[in-house]
């Protein structure tokens, strides 16, 4: 039952190369609108009237949902076709952002980010799987290492194009160019992928776990970004307790909507994996506050703005490719680790910025961490894809994903509660511009000691014993 069944819809042999290209298409839009609309947000601001805080939100509505049910998409994909969740996901995020270039009030602009974040949660729990089941193992890194240049190049690409579309053509039409290319890649990819994927048929969905999941990590994220506030940390309480209820319930449950076993007998994977929570929780709001700092406080336009933050994109891309074929030869364990430190050098450079920091100094330090997220993502990917068997490729895919973004919730949340707490719900005007640097500062402070335990976590795991990585640990 609990065997690996491929049931192919056609004769016909998937072509390997078209269909990385085309899941890479796919991977390519979810954080290219992400990086786009860091630089948009000025603009947005200004059309809805919204305040820095508010802005967050615009950023975080999508993060909740979309980590909170990639775990179960991923238990979905397994029981009825990962190719079939995946599709599903692709049109139903590209119909919400495409919806999006539409909004009439922020408010509803809100509203379909969060739903938007439905569809990227079937994205994110099954393109992993898809891509490992793909390529054998010795094949592995590489291909990891390419998904994740391309998620950078997309992130390189968001701050330029969308600084343009931004520019001559107004906010919306990032939304609905990403629309657009969503709805090309559906064909696509039902013309490319030609096999499905089902490891659990004749088993049953865990639905009870899947509300206590949902109560719980909503609980968590969404109690600790307005943890300056009683509701949050009233929400917090209720996500921890609904968390140990839900670890109580998987642990007598038959089918569980996930594994616990892969945490609680996988060093390697549950090590790697809070590697990558800290990892993103630590740098995923450092885009969102240098835009801010680059277009409110030094007064660069959207399309200057964008160009110096391009830099840290593209060196994150080249270097993703070139750790994703290390990792093959190279302990993956041993890049990440070295990526992080460098990371760190790269947030304590930030932390020194002011309002007259020669740009020279910020690209630099950009740089930097480019090459540090580089090493660090793909070659971490690789040691959580392959400390699992076949059959659990779905459900490490998700929790990949639902590391990255938790942690970027989590990082938002940070980013959030700094303003919040040296500029309250006010607008970003000169008057405050001290006030919000202040913020920053706090912001990178946290950052950098997050960093630190992520190294610690990313390290102790190599003292496990030396094993192949292609072996997959044995999981009753």
């Amino acid at each position: 039952m609990n065997s690996v069944m491929h049931i192919a819809k056609s004769n016909l042999p998937v072509h390997q190369g078209y269909a990385l290209a085309v899941l890479c298409l796919a991977a390519f839009l979810v954080p290219f609108m992400g990086s786009a609309l860091n630089l948009a947000l000025p603009e947005i601001g200004h059309t809805f009237s919204m305040n820095a805080i508010t802005l967050t939100w615009l950023a975080t509505v999508y993060l909740i949902p979309t980590a909170v049910f990639q775990i179960p998409f991923a238990r979905l994909g397994d029981m009825l076709g990962r190719k079939k969740v995946y599709i599903w996901g692709v049109f139903f995020y590209s119909f919400c952002t495409f919806l999006s270039g539409f909004s009439p009030t922020g408010s509803i602009l809100l509203i379909l980010r969060f739903v938007s974040g439905v569809g990227s949660a079937m994205i994110f729990g099954s393109n992993i799987a898809i891509l490992t089941s793909l390529f054998p193992s010795h094949k592995r890194g590489r291909v990891l290492g390419i998904n994740t240049a391309v998620v950078y190049f997309s992130i390189a690409a968001g701050p330029f194009l969308g600084g343009l579309l931004t520019h001559y053509l107004g906010w919306r039409s990032i939304f609905l160019l990403c629309g657009g290319i969503g709805f090309i890649t559906v064909i696509l990819i039902k013309l490319v992928l030609k096999t499905e994927w089902i490891v659990s048929k004749e088993e049953k969905f865990d639905y009870t776990g899947t509300l206590f999941y949902g109560v719980g990590l909503f609980g968590l994220i969404y109690g600790f970004i307005n943890l300056s506030h009683l509701f949050g940390v009233i929400w917090l309480g209720i996500g921890v307790i609904t968390f140990a209820v839900f670890i109580f319930h998987e642990q007598k449950c038959r089918f569980p909507i996930f594994n616990l076993r892969l945490f609680s007998r996988n060093r390697v994977f549950a090590l790697s994996s809070v590697a990558a929570l800290i990892n993103y929780a630590a740098t995923s709001a450092i885009g969102f506050m240098l835009s801010l700092y680059l277009q409110y406080v030094r007064g660069f336009d959207v399309r200057h703005a964008g160009f110096i933050l391009i830099t840290q994109a593209v060196v994150q891309a080249v270097f993703s490719l070139v750790a994703g074929r290390w990792s093959n030869k190279i302990h993956p364990s041993h890049l990440a680790t070295t990526g992080m430190v460098i990371i760190v050098c790269g947030l304590a450079g930030l932390v020194f910025v002011s309002t007259t920091t020669p740009i020279v100094f910020i690209i630099f330090c950009l740089l930097l961490m480019g090459v540090g997220f580089g090493l660090f993502a793909s070659p971490n990917t690789n040691v959580i894809m392959s400390s699992v068997e076949h059959r659990y490729y779905g459900q490490a895919s998700a929790t990949t994903g639902t590391m990255r973004l938790t942690g970027q919730a989590f990082s938002m949340g940070i980013a959030g509660m700094a303003i919040s707490l040296q500029m309250g719900t006010k607008q970003i005007v000169p008057e405050l511009f001290q006030q919000f640097m202040q913020s920053m500062r706090i912001t990178f402070f946290i950052f950098i000691a997050l960093c630190i335990i992520g190294v610690y976590a990313s390290s102790v795991r190599m003292k496990k014993k030396r094993q192949s990585l292609c072996r997959s640990e044995i999981i009753d």
